[in-house]
């Protein structure tokens, strides 16, 4: 089984992160994840509302300040490959009382759906790496971070990484 990290390594990529997002309410923030996922070209615009029918029928918010919002079975059709979005709120949104700040949206057409939830909700439920995808503010550490295999490739080296110079 594959874990996560290589699902996302081609489900997730440097266009479909969003770092500064706005949203009035939640479901505004589902459809602004949804229209990364259309702009992407991973769905076509009526998975939006799939999305939105999801969320009605059960929230998709997993605690720590983070939803994955995704569209219902039904709607996997609407899908032309399975793709990830990340979507950052600073200021957060009212998500049915609690505050969401980050949002993982997911469009997954087979039958991995299920476990490309599974993995992310596992990944995401880690307090310090929840808070560490609040904050980062690059897309390439949004990547590492929801790649469990970075830190260990992550140079150690003090010259490597930069903390070995004098000052």
């Amino acid at each position: 089984m594959r874990s996560v990290a290589d699902r996302a390594a081609g489900l997730l990529t440097p266009e479909a992160v969003r770092l500064d997002a706005r949203a009035a309410g939640h479901d505004d923030a589902v459809r602004v994840c949804g229209q990364v996922l259309v702009g992407a070209g991973a769905v076509e615009p009526g998975y939006v509302d799939a999305m939105l029918e999801r969320e009605r029928s059960i929230s998709t918010y997993l605690g720590e300040g983070v939803a994955i919002p995704h569209g219902t079975n039904e709607a996997r059709g609407l899908i032309h490959r399975d793709a990830l979005a990340f979507v950052r709120f600073p200021e957060g949104v009212d998500w049915n009382g609690e505050s969401v700040t980050v949002c993982i949206a997911i469009a997954a057409r087979g039958d991995g759906h299920m476990e490309i939830l599974a993995e992310l909700a596992q990944v995401l439920m880690d307090p310090d790496k929840a808070r560490e995808l609040r904050e980062a503010d690059d897309p390439g550490r949004i990547l590492a971070l929801l790649d469990p295999r970075a830190a260990d490739e992550q140079p150690t080296d003090p010259l490597q990484t930069g903390q070995g110079h004098t000052v």
